[in-house]
C-alpha cells in the first residue's frame, strides 16, 4: 500500500504528494476544460503512467530473467486521444516505445509482452484504445 495526499489549490490546480517520499506532482485541467494548462492534466498523468509503466515493466522483466540486454535509453513517446463527445474520456492512448537494440534481439518477444501487460495497461479500461508500437534499432 502507498498513500498520497492530495489537495485542491484552486483554479483547477491540484497538488499531490507520494507520502513515502514526500515528492510533489501539481496539475492543471487543460485548456480546452476551462484550465490554463500550464502543467499536466490528470488525464495526460494516466497516459503518461502508461508509458513509464511500459519501461520500467520492460527492465524490470529483463532483470529478473537476467538478461543481458541494456535498456538504457530506451525511450518512449505518447499521444492522447480524448472523445469528441461527452462523457469526456482518453478514448485513445498511442504508446511508440524506442528500445536501442536490434531488431533480432532474441527477448523481443517477451520484453514487448512485458510492457503490454504492464500493470497500468491492465488497469486501464477496455474501451480506451491502446495502440502501441515498438521501434528496435541498434
Amino acid at each position: 500500500m502507498v498513500e498520497f495526499r492530495i489537495s485542491y489549490q484552486g483554479e483547477l490546480r491540484c497538488e499531490a504528494t507520494h507520502q513515502p517520499s514526500s515528492s510533489q506532482i501539481h496539475t492543471d485541467a487543460p485548456t480546452d476544460n476551462l484550465g490554463r494548462g500550464e502543467t499536466f492534466s490528470p488525464t495526460d498523468l494516466t497516459c503518461v503512467s502508461l508509458a513509464t509503466c511500459m519501461l520500467t515493466t520492460m527492465a524490470i522483466g529483463a532483470k529478473k530473467k537476467g538478461l543481458t540486454i541494456a535498456l538504457e535509453g530506451a525511450k518512449a513517446r505518447v499521444v492522447k486521444h480524448m472523445t469528441a463527445e461527452p462523457p469526456r474520456r482518453i478514448a485513445k492512448i498511442e504508446v511508440e516505445i524506442s528500445v536501442p537494440q536490434p531488431a533480432d534481439h532474441p527477448d523481443r518477444a517477451a520484453i514487448e509482452d512485458w510492457a503490454l501487460n504492464c500493470p497500468v495497461a491492465l488497469s486501464l479500461h477496455p474501451e480506451v484504445e491502446k495502440a502501441v508500437t515498438f521501434d528496435w534499432k541498434a
